[in-house]
């Protein structure tokens, strides 16, 4: 087996249903996921959920921005429970994106990150057992809602590209997340 490559022994692996892969032989770095962090990540506690009051003025900050760069989006705001507290279907904004907006304030406030974390770890760092989760959406657009260290709930956008519907989303978490 001298000179045999590394796509040679990948090859001859999969001729013989054996799991031995290019990585293996190259001696590659560990894999990233079997690292222990010292800390729990994103382990921002519940808080009480956000009242309709504030949600329904987070809905119009998101339309004020939406409407100032010109884009029709679909916008939810989402308790700290994931529950649906108010949604907004700007005129002529995609039918499709409605239940995306939903999809990504509660995962948002479920997974308590932005859903933009998710879809870096499916593009970026070839997390692919992301793909995996229950109830998650790994694309920009969905922003959790933070108050004195607790989270209160999140809001998500729908509609635009995904660089988009996290600007309107960002915009409007901000007048909460400070």
């Amino acid at each position: 087996m001298r000179g045999l490559t590394a796509v040679a022994i990948l090859m001859l692996g999969l001729i013989c249903g054996s799991s031995v892969t290019a990585a293996d032989s190259s001696g590659s770095a560990p894999n990233p996921l079997d690292a222990i962090p010292p800390q729990m990540p994103f382990n921002t506690p519940y808080g009480a959920p956000i009242s309709l009051q504030r949600a329904q003025a987070l809905l119009q900050a998101a339309i004020d921005e939406a409407n100032r760069r010109g884009w029709r989006l679909n916008i939810a705001v989402v308790d700290s429970g994931a529950n649906l507290v108010a949604f907004a279907r700007m005129d002529g904004a995609m039918l499709g994106s409605i239940v995306i907006a939903e999809h990504k304030a509660r995962t948002a406030a479920k997974f308590r990150r932005p859903t933009r974390v998710f879809e870096e770890a499916i593009q970026k760092q070839n997390y692919h057992y992301i793909l995996t989760l229950d109830d998650m959406v790994a694309s920009r657009g969905g922003i959790p809602l933070i108050e004195e260290g607790k989270l209160i709930g999140a809001i998500g956008c729908s509609g635009g590209t995904g660089s988009q519907d996290e600007a309107v989303c960002n915009a409007a978490a901000s007048t909460i997340n400070k």
